[in-house]
């Protein structure tokens, strides 16, 4: 029996527009499409007539257990010899867990392809004329998950709080749910309570939503802001306030 491939393909930061020519083809010739909730609808109708769509969106409380199920899902398709297009939004690899996708896989011997997409860290301060980097102001970036649970002990939490008070752009993505505590956060101490900061919900989307505030009180302008939603700390936003490309956008000066 012949066995299928699994293509881990990310399918970019929400615009349509914006996914890749290989991830499409992907799309386009797969006999199974395996998607993540955020996915654009104009993408999953890209697949073929008699593909088999399935919706495998996690819900809050049981993500690992819906994580297993996934694995046995792409095994089982694959072994039944169907090429899977595991959709996923944003970049396979940046926090998608498609690395853990790819693991099972190759426990299985099961081949696969990993498709890169254009990530939300990027593309949404992109979207909204905020550069991550700029050679007048920093030369890195971080990205870090806002997740509940990620502790501020670690260590990658304490890199960010140096990296915003010794002047570089911190990226958080999935922690529009414990603002207030990354606020607190990061702003403790000298030096940084004033960093421009700024809020970008549905990045790239003609829903975008831009708020922006100095890092102390960028918590208090998000009053109707939905998730999925990008924190961005640094002194480049404060370079690219003239530039945002939003009607729906508030500036609070510190």
């Amino acid at each position: 029996m012949n066995i299928g491939t699994v293509y881990l393909v990310g399918a970019g930061p929400g615009d349509p527009d914006l996914i890749t020519v290989k991830a499409l083809r992907r799309i386009r010739e797969a006999d199974v499409v395996l998607h993540d909730r955020l996915v654009s609808l104009e993408l999953l109708r890209e697949t073929r007539a008699d593909a088999i769509v399935i919706n495998v969106g996690k819900e809050r409380g049981t993500e690992d257990l819906q994580q297993d199920l996934i694995h046995e899902l792409l095994i089982a398709y694959a072994r039944d010899g169907k090429n899977v297009c595991r959709l996923k939004g944003g970049d396979p690899f940046v926090f998608g867990r498609g690395a853990e996708e790819a693991r099972a896989l190759a426990a299985q011997g099961i081949e696969f392809e990993v498709v890169p997409g254009i990530t939300s860290a990027i593309a949404a301060p992109g979207a909204a004329g905020i550069a991550v980097t700029h050679r007048d102001h920093n030369h890195g970036f971080m990205v870090i998950a806002g997740i509940r649970s990620h502790a501020f002990e670690s260590a990658e939490w304490s890199a960010a709080r140096l990296l915003v008070k010794s002047g570089g752009t911190v990226v958080v993505l999935m922690g529009l749910g414990r603002l207030p505590q990354i606020v607190e956060y990061l702003s403790s101490g000298d030096g940084s309570r004033s960093t421009p900061a700024a809020v970008i919900s549905n990045g790239t989307l003609d829903s975008q939503q831009t708020r922006i505030a100095p890092l102390h009180d960028i918590a208090n302008q998000v009053d109707g802001v939905s998730s999925p939603a990008t924190l961005i700390v640094g002194n480049v936003v404060a370079t690219s306030l003239d530039r945002i490309a939003t009607s729906d956008c508030v500036s609070v000066e510190s």
